[in-house]
């Protein structure tokens, strides 16, 4: 269950994120509320996840995946541009991610 509340804690965080824009420095109600619900679902599923996942993979994974999903979100419904450093860096980025999840023993646990 450790995984998909992890799944579960991304996909709500990047939601929240995804919201920050359109709130304009919280001053619109309707994304700000997107960005506070987002985030509290994100952190009490994240708080789930680490019963059973050791922190450091819970929080890479969380941060891989989620810089993953929003800079295709932000290229595809933001219209921002990723040049190659970014293209690269984000690539690196998952690339360790992937590196833990298959040759660290610490993501067995």
């Amino acid at each position: 269950m450790g995984y998909l509340y992890l799944a579960i804690a991304i996909v709500a965080e990047v939601v929240g994120t995804s919201a920050l824009k359109a709130s304009e420095g919280f001053t619109k109600i309707g994304p700000t509320l997107v960005v506070a619900v987002g985030y509290g679902v994100a952190f009490y599923f994240l708080s789930l996840v680490l019963k059973t996942v050791p922190v450091g993979v819970a929080y890479a994974l969380w941060s891989g995946v989620g810089i993953l999903l929003i800079a295709v979100i932000g290229w595809l419904f933001m219209k921002q541009t990723l040049d190659a450093g970014a293209i690269a860096g984000i690539a690196l980025i998952v690339a360790g991610v992937a590196v833990i999840q298959l040759f660290s023993k610490s993501a067995a646990h």
